[in-house]
Parts: structure tokens; sequence; C-alpha cells
């Protein structure tokens, strides 16, 4: 039972970029004109919007979701004896996802909890450099390669010049990158668990 318990925790990370991006196309879609590209994904949660109970629902969720995640990964980590350090640069998404449902648009705790999340993309990084002598967790890195480059063009939101008029797509670009990266990161850690349930 506790085998089952901890693959199905491993397996969160296809869940949680799931329940994310289905939060925010389902309030996109009751907001009607909102547009992907040039609003914020934050403006679907904004204080006084229809959206806004829906959006703190999937975002809180997603942060519980990352949480039990995170304690999946610190566990095999130390049954594969690699470093934690990757798996635990994760909290800065549970902090800021969580602080961002919790702390709505206009508040300016909702500005000071999104700013951790600008961490997240240590993550990937330092497991290409902390766990490159583990053969086992070689899967892992193309998601850590493929992640780390997409989560760093969402750092053009911070350049208002370039696509100025696309904040929403830049944005989104460093969802999508985190996105990669927690699939990645449950494809590579199942990839070391016996097909009958049991951890190798």
């Amino acid at each position: 039972m506790a085998e089952f318990m901890a693959i199905s925790r491993l397996r969160l990370g296809y869940f949680i970029p799931a329940v994310f991006w289905g939060t925010t196309v389902i309030c996109g879609v009751v907001l009607g004109e909102y547009s992907r590209f040039r609003g914020l994904v934050s403006e679907l949660g904004a204080r006084g919007t229809p959206t806004q109970p829906i959006f703190t629902i999937g975002l809180v969720l997603s942060a519980l979701l990352s949480a039990l995640f995170i304690a999946a990964l610190v566990e095999q980590c130390e049954i594969e004896r690699v470093s934690k350090v990757p798996v635990l640069a994760l909290l800065t998404f549970t902090v800021s996802i969580g602080g961002a449902a919790v702390f709505p648009l206009p508040l300016r705790a909702h500005l000071y909890f999104g700013l951790p999340s600008v961490l997240l993309s240590l993550s990937p990084l330092l497991s290409l450099v902390l766990w490159r002598g583990s053969a086992r967790l070689v899967a892992i890195r193309p998601y850590a390669t493929i992640g780390l480059c997409v989560m760093s063009l969402g750092c053009l939101a911070f350049m208002r010049r370039f696509l100025g008029d696309y904040a929403g797509l830049k944005q989104r670009l460093f969802h999508a990158g985190w996105s990669i990266w927690f699939f990645g990161l449950s494809s590579g850690f199942l990839g070391v668990v016996k097909p009958g349930g049991r951890l190798k």
C-alpha cells in the first residue's frame, strides 16, 4: 500500500500541470473576451471577477498537490542516493502558486508571493549538475534541458519593450517550462520503479 501511494504521488507531475492549465482555460472561457496572449494569468483570478473562486480553487489545489509531489520526490531521491536540492527548489512553485491564489490581484502580497517563482528554473538547472552521475535518472535530462530553456524564455516578461503587447504569451512560456519539467520528473522517477509497482 505504501509503495502504491508513493507511485501515485510520483504521478502528480502529470496531474498538476493539467489542473493548472485546465483552470486557466475554464476561467478564460467564462470571462469570454479574455486574451491569452495579452492578458496575464493572474487577471483570471483578480478580485471581483466572476472567475476568482474557480481560479483560487485551481491554484490552491495545484499548490497542495505540488507539496505531495515534492515529498514523494524527496523520498525517491533518498532511495536513489542523489541530491534533494533540485527537488527542494520546487518549493518556490508551491509558495508562489499558493500565494497567488490566496492573495489575488491587485493586492500587493500577490506580487511578493510571485517573486519566488523566479528561482524555479534552478530546479532543472541543478538537476543537470547534481544528477549527472546517476545513470538511472538519465531520462530526466532532456526534460530538464527543454524545461529550463522554455522557462528562460518566460523571463522575456521582464523585458517590457520586447513583445510589450503580449505579456500573457511571455508569462505562459514560463508556465509551459515548469509543466515540461514536472512531466519529466514524473516520467524519470517512475522509470526507476519496477513494473510490478515496487521501487527498484
